[in-house]
């Protein structure tokens, strides 16, 4: 499988979200699409990460963008998160790694001293031809939607 590159299409994949939504690139289609990978559910960074983009939902309905959510938590798990937090997005459940290798995100970090392989915090926008128009890397949280945001309304 490829890895994802700036102004080209997406390649092929097919992944499941919550509410049974099945995510492709031909399911893309149509509208400006944002992708995130975040590390894990019902962590602080994460959660708050997850409540700006719904805090901002409007904005994005208004620029024809819809927003995904991406972690290797279970469906179950992502259920839970996406009702506590009122998410008017899906989540998508990544378990194999087949998104986040296509994407990249997968890193080395660090945790109080312990190496381990996990998700970088990144963001993609897709225009709504299934074109990756822009990448955001070792995101951090506070500010990160408005920049994304402002993103959008340009394409």
């Amino acid at each position: 499988m490829s890895i994802i590159e700036l102004d080209k299409p997406l390649p092929a994949f097919e992944a499941k979200a919550t509410t049974e939504t099945q995510v492709s690139p031909e399911t893309l289609q149509g509208k400006n699409t944002v992708i995130y990978f975040y590390p894990k559910d019902n962590t602080p960074g994460c959660t708050t990460e997850g409540q700006d983009f719904r805090d901002s939902i409007q904005d994005f309905t208004e620029a024809n963008t819809v927003i995904f959510g991406v972690s290797r938590d279970s469906l179950k798990v992502h259920e839970n998160f996406r009702k506590k937090h009122e998410f008017p997005f899906e989540l998508i459940s990544d378990p194999d790694e087949i998104l986040c290798k296509l994407f990249d995100v997968i890193k080395l970090k660090k945790l109080y001293g312990k190496e381990y392989m996990g998700i970088e915090r990144s963001t993609f926008l897709i225009d709504d031809l299934g074109v990756l128009k822009k990448e955001w890397r070792k995101v951090k949280v506070k500010g990160h939607i408005e920049d994304v945001l402002k993103e959008a309304q340009s394409l």
